[in-house]
């Protein structure tokens, strides 16, 4: 069964308060205010750290990684941009090799967009299962740098900024077993923020019900209901399209939906839920038993859910 063995995280310490953006894109002051109250932004975190180097800043910090370092067999990036660096940089290379991993296999998932980080921990734990070592681990890594105008904003869906994770994952641990997962492709809207008006318009009147709809199928698949979910980790979208999920899926009690860092992080491309991961667990949200729910989705658009065991 896959688990996640540990996660450790790489946050930047340069906070930009994101009004500063939005008025260089010629939001006004009222503009600025509806994106802070109604949609939960406040800030944003970035450095001049090189991705490669915020990477291998985040699997530093897992707990062990030098004893573990045998125990790897693969390294995934999972990827919201097909091109994460100015060519002919190419960070997961550098990152295998600063980490001494030269033993283990490389590659990168990137067609689900901001959902290629839920999919990288199912393929390396579905890589690891056909290995039949039950010691084999695989190193996933998911964040981004927002090196271009288009990365910093998602129209009215986020703000991103800059964090980083790196996910040990394992076939047969006892740590955060996963439950169940569920992914839906829809294609219909590829075009993403480049979709017409209308195309638009009907994403957002759907959104709530599609997305339920997958979350429902992951809990469907780990013989849950979503009255027994005690924590959602989600993908740092806009606070409002989360109150309309979790009305869609009947969850009333607001506890459930961890947005603890919605505000101070924004959106951190893939890497939101496993940033929340580890600061709910420190905050004691998290506990032994407890069954809780990543989310992800990419733009193009791809909708992922995943259910754990504490």
């Amino acid at each position: 069964m896959t688990s996640l063995e540990s996660v450790a995280v790489y946050l930047p310490a340069n906070r930009k308060p994101i009004a500063g953006y939005l008025i260089d894109q010629g939001m006004s002051h009222r503009q600025i205010r509806v994106y802070q109250q109604y949609y939960g932004f406040s800030e944003t975190r970035s450095d001049d750290v090189p991705l490669a180097g915020q990477l291998v800043a985040a699997a530093e910090a897992l707990p062990g990684f030098s004893s573990l370092r045998g125990r790897i067999r693969y390294v995934v990036q999972a990827r919201t941009m097909p091109v994460t660096t100015p060519y002919p940089l190419n960070p997961l290379h550098e990152v295998r090799n600063r980490l001494g991993l030269r033993h283990a296999l490389s590659l990168c998932l990137n067609q689900q967009a901001c959902a290629s980080a839920l999919m990288a921990v199912e393929v390396a734990g579905r890589m690891l299962a056909e290995d039949h070592d039950p010691d084999g681990l695989a190193l996933v890594f998911a964040g981004e740098k927002t090196f271009t105008a288009d990365a910093r904003m998602l129209g009215m869906t986020a703000m991103v900024g800059e964090g980083a994770a790196a996910i040990l994952v394992g076939s047969g641990g006892r740590r955060d077993r996963l439950l169940g997962f569920a992914t839906r492709i829809l294609g219909r809207y590829h075009r993403a923020t480049r979709m017409a008006e209308e195309e638009n318009e009907e994403w957002g009147a759907r959104y709530s019900t599609l997305f339920g709809g997958v979350i429902k199928a992951a809990l469907d698949r780990a013989k849950m209901s979503p009255g027994d979910v005690d924590l959602i980790l989600p993908h740092n979208v806009n606070q409002l399209s989360w109150f309309k999920t979790m009305k869609t899926l009947g969850i009333r009690d607001k506890k459930v939906l961890y947005l603890d860092n919605l505000a101070s992080l924004g959106h951190c491309f893939g890497a939101d839920s496993f940033i929340s991961y580890t600061t709910a667990t420190a905050a004691g949200r998290l506990k032994p038993g407890d069954r809780y729910v990543m989310t992800a989705v990419g733009l193009g658009s791809t909708v992922s859910a995943m259910v754990f065991q504490h």
